[in-house]
């Protein structure tokens, strides 16, 4: 691993453990698949997602896509997954460009969230 690849990743897992996630409401358990467009790769995009994603106890994946997005298809409370969504559109080291969520089928059972490589 790279000098420079290490130190963002190191940044972005501080980052992300920094997050205050306000209280919320108990809410449905939903599963979506969302992809982000713009400048996310590169940026540590996925490991946010990862790390985020872990604290929330969601469970799903994501991976980069060859036209430069990244998808998620991600379960969990669906307030849990909206504020994902919006942490996401605004970090400054990205530049998300558009958002697309599609609704996906309960997938029991499942319960962990990974990085596809």
């Amino acid at each position: 691993m790279n000098v420079f690849k290490k130190l963002r990743d190191e940044y972005v897992i501080w980052h992300a453990n920094r997050i205050k996630f306000p209280k919320l409401v108990s809410s449905t358990i939903v599963r979506k698949k969302i992809t982000f467009s713009g400048r996310v790769q590169n940026v540590g995009f996925r490991l946010e997602i990862y790390c985020i994603a872990q604290r929330m106890k969601l469970t799903g994946w994501v991976k980069n896509l060859k036209d430069g997005s990244v998808e998620v298809e991600i379960q969990g409370e669906e307030l849990q997954i909206s504020l994902l969504v919006n942490c996401m559109q605004s970090l400054k080291r990205a530049s998300v460009k558009k958002t697309t969520i599609i609704d996906l089928p309960i997938s029991e059972g499942e319960e962990d969230f990974t990085i596809v490589r």
